[in-house]
């Protein structure tokens, strides 16, 4: 068909809702300092990007929940078949999809590379933009102070108060 060009993202988008994911949770894995085997476990079915234990206080006695992510989707979905309900230590494993991290940590990751170009050109501006602001102390009252402590407050000397 026709090549989608500008609409790209939107069908990328879809991944990050759905419910499968690259990240993975595994609960029941035997509190035993085991993180080393199960990171070697699932890393061979694929390559992993992370392997850590996470702070779960809904875990039952002496069992860990760990946090796996993927590099692919297509691994994670793979190893979540075949190690979900398999037994590891003497420990049946539980493998679930986390796709609500999917939004945390990878818009976290875009917004910050996002957010530093911003500020770049934020920073390169603001001399000729905050004489400007300046004109609009008068009408904007009481409120403007309020505005630009909430938008920058380490930079507030740069609001001078109409004289």
């Amino acid at each position: 068909g026709m090549p989608r060009g500008r609409d790209e993202p939107a069908t990328v988008r879809v991944y990050t809702v759905c419910d499968e994911s690259k990240y993975l949770i595994v609960r029941n894995v035997p509190s035993l300092g085991c993180g080393d085997e199960l990171g070697t476990l699932f890393s061979s079915y694929g390559p992993l990007e992370e392997c850590k234990p996470m702070d779960a206080e809904d875990c039952e006695e002496y069992t860990d929940v760990f946090f796996i992510k993927f590099s692919q989707l297509s691994n994670a979905r793979f190893t979540k078949e075949k190690l979900d309900e398999s037994v590891f230590l003497g420990n049946r494993l539980q493998v679930s999809y986390a796709p609500q991290f999917e939004s945390i940590l990878d818009t976290k990751e875009k917004l910050e590379v996002r957010r530093n170009e911003v500020l770049g050109r934020i920073r390169s501006s603001v001399g000729s933009r905050s004489e400007r602001l300046t004109q609009y102390s008068p009408w904007q009252g009481s409120s403007s102070g309020n505005l630009h402590h909430h938008m920058s407050p380490n930079k507030r000397t740069i609001f001078h108060p109409s004289r």
